[in-house]
């Protein structure tokens, strides 16, 4: 495998930074309802619905997006198909990121940078290794 490629990187990133937008709007927007409001629910309910939240508007976007160049099953399929395994280990790194830093469903400024750093390299490599391999992405 050629890990040299400038061009399937640059694809690999642009991939993986649709996916790190999708999966963010899902996962930080539970986190900050779920820190917003008063309620009874366990640090690992609230990162639990984050991440299922992220999975599911992370395939939202990337369903939206492929609607430009199929119809929407294949888009759908696609989605999941392509970028699932992508999606939970970004979610995963994300959040274990954010019970390291602040013990769990808390957004602060200085910890989203980190998150997002984190669920970004997470699955880059994997990312470019599937289209190296298969010549296959999302976007």
């Amino acid at each position: 495998m050629n890990w040299k490629c400038k061009h399937t990187w640059k694809r690999a990133i642009n991939n993986t930074l649709w996916c790190l937008l999708g999966c963010s709007i899902g996962d930080f927007g539970t986190i900050f309802l779920f820190q917003s409001i008063e309620h009874t629910f366990s640090i690992s309910f609230v990162m639990s619905l984050a991440i299922l939240n992220g999975l599911i508007t992370s395939i939202i976007l990337e369903t939206l997006i492929l609607l430009k160049q199929m119809n929407f099953k294949s888009a759908i399929n696609t989605a999941f198909g392509m970028s699932f395994i992508s999606m939970i280990g970004m979610e995963l790194s994300m959040n274990l990121t954010d019970v390291i830093l602040t013990g769990g469903a808390m957004l602060t400024w200085w910890a989203i940078p980190i998150m997002l750093f984190v669920g970004f390299i997470t699955p880059l490599p994997y990312n470019y290794y599937k289209l190296k391999k298969y010549n296959v992405g999302c976007h």
